[in-house]
């Protein structure tokens, strides 16, 4: 007989120094010794489907957990002496009898899960607060937050200044739909895991005097188990969840960005929040124009003339009326002029400026007409060499 929060009432029936071979008066480090002799005679690893080596390694950690812990000793030590002296015998002449002069166990054990104190609360004490001993500790199984999702979604150049929803398709680690995550074939009754005695984890060593808390492997820590597990999951009772959503992809989005949309991941467990889904945004190049980071940039083409004598042309801007460009005389070939307003969204709501770099074209063919003007362009600079500087002080 067990109750909810890890007392088992045959403890105090269960001699545990016998089970280390020694007398109750035995010190701590003979205890330890018995301990470290039974337990690497006993162990699993060195004894192979040998099941009355493994109970007894499991009777033999137990039997340590409580007499090798001093606080835990010289409470089990009293509570033995009050077993021992008739303080726990009902009219069965044991535990769980009722009558005069006794204490009914189940009485104490059914206040005790419902809420009550006494008797339980007592053996909590003894043993670490109901979880902190034992090869099996019952736990609830506490709401679980889902799995985060990642996925990636391509979008235009314009897209990404101007914002856009985009639909997604994903896939992600989801209850089983058939046993809803139960593990169990639909219209079987489960049944507590014998392995973890429904604690949903056991203990094993580690070694030494040393033992840690692991998942039941065969129960999964569910606590509860199927003769028949579901033919879907094959008793997992995990599947796979593919659903589409619309997600917002904000104005203003550079290329590479990883947006986080929360609550859009994978379902939780238990009553648990959903997880996140992380979207990374591949931005598809435009065919006209660049960016760099809140700013848009733009390479326009020139004449010569229009470089020397100055012109106002027009360019075009991103989903907006084209601007004119008024380029002065005698502008380079790389100069750059800003547009201010016509970029890309800031976190402020303000916009970045449209960036516009002239570039001087030279026609790679000349007719007649055209070469005899650039023939007299040239005779009238014949007495202005732009390299001469080169050569200064060499």
């Amino acid at each position: 007989m067990s109750t909810d929060d890890g007392f088992r009432a045959d403890w105090a029936q269960k001699d545990f120094y016998a089970e280390l071979g020694l007398k109750k008066d035995a010190t701590a480090d003979e205890i330890k010794k018995a301990y470290r002799r039974l337990a690497r005679a006993n162990h699993p690893d060195s004894n192979p489907g040998d099941t009355a080596k493994h109970e007894k390694f499991k009777a033999v950690a137990e039997a340590y957990d409580v007499v090798g812990d001093p606080e835990k000793r010289k409470k089990y030590d009293e509570m033995r002496s009050l077993y021992a002296s008739g303080g726990f015998r009902g009219g069965g002449g044991g535990f769980g009898g009722g009558g005069a002069g006794g204490i009914n166990l189940e009485d104490l054990l059914r206040d005790r899960a419902g809420g009550g104190g006494g008797f339980g609360d007592m053996f909590g004490d003894i043993f670490g607060g109901g979880g902190g001993f034992g090869r099996r500790t019952q736990q609830a199984r506490r709401p679980t937050k889902g799995a985060d999702v990642e996925t990636t979604a391509t979008i235009g150049f314009t897209d990404a200044i101007e914002g856009v929803t985009v639909s997604l398709r994903l896939s992600s680690d989801a209850p089983c739909p058939t046993c809803s995550g139960t593990g169990g074939k639909p219209g079987t009754k489960p049944h507590v895991c014998p392995e973890c005695e429904g604690a949903g984890c056991v203990v094993s060593s580690a070694g030494g005097a040393f033992a840690i808390n692991e998942t039941c492997p065969r129960c999964g820590g569910r606590q509860l188990i199927y003769d028949e597990p579901c033919p879907t999951c094959h008793g997992s009772g995990r599947g796979t969840s593919a659903r589409t959503i619309q997600a917002r992809i904000p104005a203003g989005v550079k290329d590479g960005q990883r947006i986080r949309l929360r609550g859009k991941g994978a379902a939780g467990e238990n009553g648990g929040p959903a997880g996140d889904l992380y979207v990374t945004v591949k931005v598809s190049p435009h065919r006209i124009f660049g960016r760099k980071d809140a700013n848009l940039t733009l390479e326009v083409p020139i004449s010569f003339d229009e470089a020397a004598l100055g012109a106002e042309v027009k360019i075009p801007t991103l989903g907006g009326a084209p601007v004119t460009l008024r380029i002065p005389a005698g502008t380079p070939t790389g100069r750059t002029f800003r547009v201010r307003g016509k970029g890309a969204p800031k976190a402020d709501g303000s916009k970045g400026d449209l960036l516009a770099t002239v570039e001087v074209q030279v026609p790679a063919v000349l007719d007649a007409r055209t070469r005899e003007a650039v023939e007299a362009y040239r005779e009238a600079m014949a007495g202005k060499p732009l390299r001469a500087g080169l050569f200064e002080g060499s």
